[in-house]
């Protein structure tokens, strides 16, 4: 019985199960993006703002705090906007839903 951890290795242990050798094996090819850049997200609903890598494709250019230019993509909720995170409750409607209920609601009333 192995007792160190030292003595213990789960990879190899598993390779010698299976008869693989992992130091054999190489990486996929072409698996990886080619344009993953650092990108400026804006949150809409605070203006919070992250510099984050990533693949998603922007037209809009903005310079963030550092001072650097970055493609911008826009929010409308992000964690520092999100309930959840933020722990406060509150209601955004980008869609207009909340007067169209209350209108099918008036409607509703006067037919009755």
């Amino acid at each position: 019985m192995l007792s160190t951890p030292r003595e213990f290795n789960a990879r190899s242990f598993i390779a010698k199960k299976v008869n693989i050798c992992y130091t054999c094996q190489a990486m996929k090819k072409d698996t990886h993006p080619k344009n993953y850049r650092e990108v400026l997200f804006i949150d809409n609903s605070n203006g919070a703002e992250f510099v984050i890598s990533s693949t998603v494709q922007s037209s809009e250019t903005a310079k963030a705090k550092n001072g650097k230019e970055y493609p911008v993509y826009r929010l409308d909720i992000s964690s520092s906007s999100h309930p959840f995170y933020t722990g406060n409750e509150k209601i955004l409607d980008t869609a207009g839903r909340v007067e169209k209920f209350k209108a099918k609601q008036a409607l509703a009333k006067k037919k009755a």
